[in-house]
Parts: structure tokens; sequence; C-alpha cells
């Protein structure tokens, strides 16, 4: 099945390279499920003192990057969901410093942020799992560039490694 090959490199522009390389998995539907538990024990590790934490003048707290998470799951959940569908319409990109900066983030505890992704998360699965071979090869244009419904997958799971990476790492928070 095509869902269980990766995507090559024409299937998403060179700026989601970085995402794609981070999911080593063939099944990405798996290791999408596999993230909704893996994102609920880094959250539970977050001390709620932390959650507004930045590492630096500039960047975004910690509510942020979950809450940026969310709004990346959101887009791409329906990037892919649209393309399957076979709809040819140039999908807009996002400027996600915008969408963080006009967000309630800050007002919202972590764990209610988490839930909403889970709940985003869950919702693409469905949509996902019923994607046959000929709807997961489907592409079409997102933020200018072609995309793949495959790819996009594939991007989602590795777009979420990449911001639990930076909790840990850049904010030494979440290795729970």
């Amino acid at each position: 099945m095509t869902m269980m090959e990766r995507p090559s490199q024409t299937e998403f522009a060179p700026f989601f390279a970085d995402y794609v390389s981070l999911v080593l998995e063939n099944d990405i539907i798996k290791a999408l499920e596999q993230q909704i538990d893996d994102v609920r024990r880094q959250a539970r590790a977050i001390p709620p003192d932390l959650e507004q934490f930045r590492y630096a003048d500039g960047k975004w707290s910690v509510r942020e990057v979950i809450g940026h998470v969310g709004d990346a799951e959101r887009v791409f959940g329906y990037r892919a969901f649209c393309i399957s569908r076979g709809d040819e319409t140039p999908l807009p990109g996002f400027d996600e410093r915008h969408y963080v900066r006009h967000s309630d983030f800050h007002y919202v505890k972590a764990a209610d942020l988490v839930e909403e992704f889970i709940q985003l998360r869950e919702s693409n699965l469905k949509v996902l799992r019923r994607l046959d071979d000929a709807r997961w090869q489907k592409r079409g244009v997102a933020n200018g560039s072609p995309v793949s419904v495959r790819a996009l997958a594939f991007i989602m799971a590795g777009h979420v490694r990449h911001h639990l990476r930076v909790l840990s790492t850049r904010y030494a928070v979440a290795r729970g």
C-alpha cells in the first residue's frame, strides 16, 4: 500500500524535508497513532509553573508551542482532506507566528491544548484510515508548492516530533 511507503522528495517542498526525515517508520498511520500517547506523556511532565516559560526573549512559551502544534495539525489535516477529495484549489500557507500572536494560548492550560491536539489528531486519523491507495497518492498545491496526501501525513508526524524535541531540549521540559 502506498500509505506505507515513504513519500519521495518530489511530493513535498524542501522546507518540509527535516520533518519527513524525523519519521523513520513506514507505517505512517501507526506512527500518527503512537504520537497521541507520546504527546500525552510528555505533556504530563511539564510542571504547571513552567507552562509560561520562554527559553529566550521573543521565543514562544511552552503553551504557545503546544498551541502551535495544534494549529499545524489543523492546517495539515485540512490540506490532506482537501487534496484527498480531489480539490484542485491551491491551498494557502499560514504564518505560524501570526497565528500564535493572535491566539489565546497564554490563557489556556497546557493540558487543555494537548487534549485539543489529540482531538484534532484523532479526527485526522479517521479521514486518513479511510483513504485508498489512489487518494494517498493525490497531489495538490499548498503554500505555493506541490504536496501529496502521503507527504502531509509524514509532515504531520515529523512536525510533532520536532516540537516535542524542542520542548525537551530548548525548554528543558516535557521529558516524561
